[in-house]
């Protein structure tokens, strides 16, 4: 009987899993933003690390300038196993911070996992809208994505498997820039609650929409057009992945809903999470990011897998 039982327990085992080989349900979230704040005033709310040591496995690339305009220096990180020695998959992360603010180092709670999974990952800087207007933080960008596939062999990159990251100002930055220009030859895109259309009402009425573009939309309505994503969206752009929650008074979530649909009437590949319940920053909860990275990692096997 209990060899029975054994024998029972090896053939369903791989079907049970671990818990991490079945895809996540959707975290619960909360009714609204005061709900989610007193739950997080009373503990409730387990937030991930953001700042932690630097793993002995991973080797970094620090404060690499990749561009110098105006007398200011624009630097990228790197990182990667120590023991990669072969062209290998790069995810390239873009900070956000409503364009006015933010540091490359923010996605290091994203960059170190990523590197440890197998990826070479890197942040970027790029000029905020206290240095310059757009389109100079799109510019950067894409001279940082260039310089990663100019400089692809000294860090062991494979230039033709690249995907971007962007959270917020940065999804709005790397939809526009693998969307806008085939010739980076993005091979996927994650979008985390990133604006894609600047021309709705809400938009335009958005102070830190206004001082990007450096204009009022009714001064200047063609600029907020170019501005947006959702204008380049045919069926060539790349696979697009979007986070999105419905709490997020940064981003209505109906940017997302629009994006989706108009990706998919292109004709081109999107995978949207709309989680009922949470805000903008949603991954910085323990529970939404881990199911963030789930899907992100069968993403990323997807569409830049080395195999």
């Amino acid at each position: 009987m209990k060899k029975l039982v054994l024998i029972i327990l090896l053939l369903i085992s791989p079907i049970i899993g671990t818990g991490q080989e079945t895809a996540p349900e959707k975290p619960d979230g909360y009714f609204s933003n005061l709900t989610l704040k007193i739950s997080y005033a009373l503990g409730r709310l387990k937030l991930i690390e953001t700042d932690f040591p630097l793993p002995e496995s991973i080797k970094e690339y620090k404060d690499i300038t990749y561009k110098t305009i105006e007398n200011t220096n624009l630097k990228l990180d790197i990182y990667h196993q120590k023991k990669i020695s072969e062209a290998t998959p790069l995810i390239i992360f873009i900070h956000g911070g409503a364009w006015k603010k933010g540091d490359k180092h923010d996605y290091w709670p994203y960059l170190i996992p990523y590197a440890e999974k197998g990826y070479i990952t890197a942040t970027i800087q790029y000029r905020l809208t206290g240095e310059a207007i757009y389109p100079a933080q799109l510019n950067d960008v894409i001279s940082a994505i260039q310089w990663l596939q100019k400089n692809a062999n000294e860090y062991h990159i494979d230039k033709n498997k690249i995907a971007l990251v962007g959270g917020s100002a940065g999804g709005h930055l790397a939809m526009m820039a693998a969307y806008s220009d085939a010739s980076l030859n993005i091979k996927g895109l994650v979008n985390l609650y990133g604006p894609s259309d600047l021309t709705t009402p809400y938009a335009q009425q958005t102070e830190s929409v206004q001082k990007l573009i450096g204009e009022t939309y009714e001064d200047a309505p063609t600029l907020y057009k170019i501005a947006s994503p959702i204008t380049y969206i045919s069926k060539d752009i790349p696979p697009t992945l979007t986070f999105q929650g419905t709490l997020d008074e940064l981003v209505p979530y109906k940017q997302s809903d629009n994006l989706d649909k108009k990706i998919k009437d292109a004709g081109a590949m999107s995978y949207y999470h709309k989680l009922k319940g949470w805000p903008h920053t949603m991954d910085m909860s323990v529970k939404v990011n881990e199911y963030c990275q789930y899907y992100m990692d069968e993403f990323f096997k997807k569409y830049i897998s080395k195999n």
